[in-house]
This record gives C-alpha cells, sequence and structure tokens, in this order.
C-alpha cells in the first residue's frame, strides 16, 4: 500500500514559544507592535476637568483684574500702624512730702477722683499767714478812714478859725478907719491910733495864718484819701496771696483730669515730688484711636472719612471698621528730634511716611482688648476719591494755559 509523505513544497509552520497562531507575522518573520491610546483619550473626565479648570481661571483672573480696576487699585494698606491714645501725666503743682496714693497701677479711676495727696502742713501755714496779712490790712483801712474823718474835722475847725480871723480884721480895719479922723482932729491920742493899727495888722497876719492852716488842712485830705486807697491795694494783694495759699492748699490734693486707666505709677507715700515731677499715667482707653504711617505715594486719594478695614493682631482673624479722622500736618521726619537737613551732604532720597490718625469704630467687647500700642493692619478704601487725580490734572493743566495767556 501507498501511503502519502509531505514532500519539499510543503511549508511547515512551528510556533515559538508564547507565540499564539493569531500574532501576525510580517514577510521576515518579525512582530509587528500595536499603539496605546492615550491617557486623555482614555479617560474623557481628566480632559473635561482640564478644560473646566482652564475657564475657571480666565473667569477668577478676569474677575480679579474687573475688581481691581473698580476697586482694587483704590485701597491702600499698611502694617505700620498702632493702637494709640492721648494719656495724661499727673504731675503735682508743689513740692512736699507724699502723704497718701490712693490708686493702684491698672486700677480705673473717674475724672475728679483723688489720686494722692502732699503733706499740707507747710501750705496750711501759708494760709494763715495770708490770713493775718488781710487782717492788717482791713485794720489799715480802717485807721485811714478815721484819720480821713478827723482831717474834714479839722477842716471844718480851720474853716471857723479863718472866718472868726476874718471878722476880727474886719473889726480892726474898721476901728483904725474910726480913729483916723479923730486922731488927726486931735480929739484922740496919735498912741491909741497906733495901737489899734498894730491890732489891725495882727488880725490880718492872724487871717493869712488861718487861711493858710486851712488850705493846709485841704491837701492833708488828698492825703488821707491816698492813704485810704493804698490800705485798699494792700488789702487786694493781701487777698490775692490768701486766694493764692488757698490754692495751693486745694493742690496738695492731686486728681485726675480725664477718665482712664491708672498707669506707669512711680510715687510712694514718704516720697519727696518737686512740682512737675512724673507720678504716674492715666490712659483713656474709651478714646483710642489708630495711627497709621502710609507712605507719600499712598496718600493721594485719602481724604477725611473714608472707611478703614482694621486687623489687629491681638484679635486674630477679626476685621474692625473705622473712617480716616485727620492728617498730620507734615511727614513723622519733620517732628523728629533731629528733622533731615537735605541741602548738605550727600543726598539720597527716601520715601516719607504721613502719619493718618483712624477712629475705631468698635463696641465694648473689642475696646476691652485693644490697647495702645498693640500693632495693627489697615486698609483704606478710597474709591470715593478716584476722580480727584483727573481733577488735580485739569487744574494744573487750566493754570498753564492762563500763565500761556498772561505772558506778552
Amino acid at each position: 500500500m501507498a501511503t502519502d509523505h509531505p514532500t519539499s513544497d510543503t511549508a511547515v509552520h512551528l510556533e515559538e514559544p508564547g507565540q499564539t497562531q493569531d500574532d501576525p507575522v510580517g514577510p521576515a518573520g518579525a512582530k509587528t507592535a500595536t499603539s496605546k491610546p492615550g491617557l486623555l483619550i482614555r479617560y474623557p473626565i481628566i480632559r473635561v476637568a482640564l478644560i473646566a479648570a482652564l475657564i475657571a481661571g480666565v473667569v477668577v483672573a478676569g474677575l480679579w483684574y474687573l475688581n481691581y480696576e473698580q476697586r482694587g487699585q483704590y485701597r491702600q494698606s499698611t502694617n505700620n500702624a498702632y493702637v494709640r491714645a492721648d494719656f495724661v501725666t499727673i504731675s503735682p503743682k508743689l513740692g512736699g512730702y507724699v502723704e497718701r496714693v490712693l490708686v493702684r497701677d491698672n486700677e480705673p479711676v473717674r475724672r475728679g477722683q483723688l489720686l494722692a495727696v502732699i503733706d499740707a502742713r507747710d501750705y496750711r501755714s501759708g494760709v494763715a499767714e495770708a490770713q493775718a496779712q488781710v487782717a492788717a490790712a482791713e485794720a489799715g483801712i480802717r485807721t485811714a478812714r478815721r484819720a480821713l474823718d478827723e482831717q474834714r474835722a479839722s477842716i471844718a475847725q480851720a474853716d471857723a478859725q479863718v472866718t472868726s480871723a476874718a471878722a476880727a480884721a474886719a473889726a480892726a480895719t474898721a476901728e483904725v478907719r474910726r480913729y483916723e479922723p479923730l486922731a488927726q482932729s486931735g480929739a484922740e491920742s496919735r498912741e491909741r491910733l497906733a495901737a489899734l493899727v498894730l491890732d489891725r495888722d495882727r488880725a490880718i497876719a492872724n487871717l493869712r495864718a488861718q487861711r493858710a492852716a486851712a488850705v493846709a488842712a485841704r491837701r492833708s485830705l488828698v492825703t488821707q484819701d491816698a492813704r485810704i486807697g493804698q490800705a485798699l491795694a494792700q488789702r487786694g494783694a493781701a487777698q490775692a496771696q490768701l486766694a493764692r495759699a488757698s490754692t495751693d492748699l486745694g493742690s496738695i490734693e492731686i486728681r485726675s483730669s480725664i477718665d482712664g486707666v491708672v498707669a506707669d505709677k512711680a510715687v510712694r507715700p514718704g516720697q519727696f515730688v518737686q512740682p512737675g515731677t512724673r507720678l504716674m499715667s492715666i490712659v483713656p482707653t474709651d478714646q483710642i484711636y489708630v495711627e497709621a504711617n502710609f507712605k507719600e505715594t499712598q496718600v493721594a486719594l485719602m481724604r477725611v472719612g473714608q472707611p478703614v478695614a482694621i486687623k489687629v493682631d491681638a484679635l486674630d482673624g477679626v476685621e474692625l471698621r473705622g473712617r480716616v479722622e485727620s492728617f498730620s500736618p507734615g511727614t513723622g521726619a519733620q517732628f523728629s528730634l533731629l528733622p533731615p537737613e537735605n541741602a548738605t551732604g550727600n543726598f539720597t532720597k527716601i520715601v516719607q511716611r504721613v502719619p493718618v490718625r483712624i477712629s475705631i469704630e468698635a463696641g465694648p467687647e473689642a475696646r476691652n482688648v485693644l490697647r495702645p500700642g498693640l500693632s495693627v493692619e489697615v486698609t483704606v478704601d478710597t474709591v470715593s476719591a478716584k476722580g480727584s487725580r483727573k481733577r488735580i490734572e485739569e487744574e494744573s493743566e487750566r493754570l498753564s494755559r492762563d500763565d500761556m495767556r498772561k505772558r506778552p
């Protein structure tokens, strides 16, 4: 029997390990690799998320730019700002030993409350001395007035004496006139006439003396009036000295001039103090404000009354409100202990800072935390003055045009 055997024309295919019959084989027997799809193609949600994020970024950037154009560029901020209060330094008007101190550190006080007392013995003796001087002046006034009354009586007496002397002189003159014809005719002796003439001359001389005495008495009256005026002036001076001594006696009681809290107390009982010595300070914690030092490039659009956002470091995350209250009339450097003198030596331009006072709009709870010296960060909204720069430019141009017109 014949059997069929494969011939040389028949192709025999042998499978390599790891290769299946479905794997394509190239003309030279090489394997061709198939390219896999990308991550964005296999996960469409990633592609959508990226597109959405891009759109959101564009929208956020646009909103930020719009907000910056409308409000952001008008917000001026600085962290060079601190809480301030106009505290009062308590000092004695008089010198002496401190007798009592009636307050402690950090104690709230009211206006007019007694803080300390100075030993009053020296000042009580001053009041007693001034009272004695007033009494002496009153006695001097009474003495001068009595002397004036006596002088007026003396004037009346002098006037009466003048009248009497005038009558006597008139009688003596008449008697001489009556005896002169008789003496000439021989009816009376010439000795008798000579005696009558002598009496007349004496009477006239006495009249002149009495008149001079009356004039002197009247002039003395003016002197007595002047003495009364002098006594009144002395009484006024004594009363003024008494008032001053009484004021000094009242000044031994040192009282608070404002409501506030005692701080930095440096006085103890028994301590000797001089006038003007600092004893303590009273801080008005209910009248605090913020002093912000803005750069000179930030204050162009700032105006009184503009709203302010205040962030206090002590109140983490809490934002308080405030208002621009006032501006310093000069930069901080102008009021420093040694103001800069740029007219000498080399010049280096430094951005100056302008102190701005900001009122705080806060309730009792926030004010319990706020203390002078705390650091804050403030942001002023100057959008209300956004047209000021343009108006300033227009004014400058108008002034330039007017100046050009005035030129020949």
